[in-house]
């Protein structure tokens, strides 16, 4: 095929039809049909998989029916199961109403044209993998402004996600269980890879990018050698590293949970509504997170990236400056009451036992403004900026790694929250900025233009460049993102006391 006919079949992928009647693209598994709003193109609640209901509870996702017609492209699919909880940022369920029914993506295209394929960047959402959608983001903007296709998705949450038995490591060829969350997001890069270029998208430069669980979800694919060939590029933003439970452990934990519920097999388990199951998923022994089961994921993160067992692929990463403000934030502020100084060194005793006395030395109340401040920074240090460091320098043992700290105090201030100590720039703050939704004074507008070019650069070609904004170097320089200005350091580990959080507890 010459080129020339290669670029006209690449401008025609899709096509629009009637303006009143929406864009329409014919995929692997039938003709869908977007809408448009302003300058992108959204095509909502495709489904990747077969629903997971029924006997397909608790298995691996399976390829979604061909669909006959044209499939109506402009609602959301349902979110997956979840308690529905309010946040600083609102619902984030996202529109519609959780259900079992829920494996569905959202694609945002420029609307204008293009005869090259775009890089495609591949949104996986946060939430402690308990809570959250995929079309609680909007990707219209980016994908406009950057000129790339923007994936969001859902996936298995909590129980549904997450339940690891030994009854359903019985039904497992490979005797594991568990990680069905992770499966899903895994499902949908495939998806991605077969069906993306009917969007415009370029499969042969896939971005997967995701904050928080999200962003840990990705170091999860990095180590993975279910995603060989699926993404081209990664991006962890607030999480990566995270430790996580044993196959055995958190079989036994499933195993107690069902006795729990009167349950002895996986078969009572399956005869249960899923609003039992979500009342049942929340207490203080529940822990919904992915297991080393040795396939899926063979090794934790950290282990895998220090022996170079990893996809070794462009990885972009970083924190936000106030990550723990957050936690101390919903913790005490939002529920009612405040962090005294006489409770500060209670709460460091309850998180870190024999080595508080240590703790409260290098994180004196005399150092900050309020016990918040001073409790916000040892969680930001010991639980994101350190663990987050670390990853980034292993990973620069063996390809090309840019860390990065996004460190505008005030990107919070138009929520008004009811909080007696400043949040500055806490978890998952910098989200909007990277999707385009900042609406304040013009220097944050202006820091979002830059950071939604630096991902978008990164996506295209591996390095996050950005016209008329300064280089980015890579590690360990790391690169502070600001209202005031963006510069780049080394003072990264000893800022955040990284030579305490980096020796292992005794």
């Amino acid at each position: 095929m010459t080129g020339a006919l290669l670029l006209s079949v690449a401008a025609t992928a899709f096509v629009p039809a009637a303006a009143a009647e929406g864009p329409t693209v014919t995929t692997r598994y039938g003709q869908v049909r977007g809408k448009t709003s302003g300058t992108a193109h959204s095509f909502l609640g495709l489904p990747y998989a077969a629903p997971p209901v029924g006997t397909l509870r608790w298995k691996p996702p399976s390829p979604p029916a061909r669909r006959p017609g044209v499939r109506d492209a402009g609602t959301p699919g349902n979110p997956c199961v979840q308690h529905v909880r309010s946040s600083p940022w609102g619902n984030l369920a996202g529109p519609g109403t959780p259900s079992e029914d829920c494996l569905y993506l959202n694609v945002h295209t420029p609307a204008q044209r293009s005869l090259q394929r775009r890089p495609v960047m591949v949104w996986i959402h946060g939430g402690g993998f308990t809570v959250g959608s995929g079309a609680f983001y909007d990707g219209g903007t980016l994908a406009s402004r950057g000129d790339v296709v923007v994936v969001t998705l859902n996936y298995r949450l909590g129980a549904f996600g997450y339940l690891a038995h030994p009854d359903l490591a019985q039904e497992s060829p490979q005797g594991l269980s568990g990680n069905y969350g992770l499966l899903d997001q895994q499902a949908a890069l495939r998806w991605v890879h077969d069906n993306i270029a009917a969007f415009g998208g370029d499969p042969g430069n896939v971005t997967v990018f995701g904050e928080s669980a999200g962003g840990g979800s990705v170091c999860h694919h990095l180590v993975s050698p279910r995603t060989t060939g699926l993404f081209d590029r990664a991006i962890a933003q607030s999480g990566c590293g995270f430790p996580l439970p044993t196959h055995a452990s958190q079989q036994n934990r499933g195993r107690t949970w069902a006795d729990s519920l009167g349950c002895a097999d996986v078969a009572c388990l399956r005869a249960k509504t899923a609003d039992e199951l979500l009342t049942a998923s929340t207490g203080p022994t529940t822990r919904w997170t992915p297991n080393v089961d040795g396939r899926v994921l063979p090794l934790q993160v950290p282990d895998a990236l220090e022996s170079g067992r990893f996809h070794r692929v462009p990885v972009l990463q970083g924190t936000t400056a106030d990550e723990g403000r957050l936690t101390v934030a919903t913790t005490y502020d939002l529920a009612g009451r405040q962090l005294t100084a006489a409770d500060y060194p209670v709460a460091v005793r309850a998180l870190h036992g024999e080595r508080a006395d240590e703790i409260l030395t290098r994180y004196p109340l005399t150092d900050h403004g309020t016990p918040a401040e001073a409790l916000g920074a040892i969680l930001t240090d010991s639980q994101f900026a350190c663990p987050q460091s670390r990853t980034a320098g292993l990973m620069a043992e063996h390809t090309p790694s840019y860390q990065y700290e996004f460190a505008d105090r005030h990107a919070m201030d138009h929520l008004n929250l009811p909080i007696g100590f400043p949040i500055g720039a806490p978890h998952g703050s910098e989200i909007r900025y990277v999707f385009g939704g900042v609406a304040g004074p013009p220097a944050q507008r202006a820091l979002s233009d830059r950071m939604l070019d630096y991902w978008t650069g990164f996506a295209r070609t591996g390095v996050p460049h950005a016209v008329n904004a300064p280089r980015w170097k890579p590690f360990p320089k790391v690169q502070t993102l600001a209202p005031e200005a963006i510069t780049s350091g080394v003072t990264f580990p000893r800022d955040h006391r990284c030579d305490l959080w980096d020796r292992p507890a005794s």
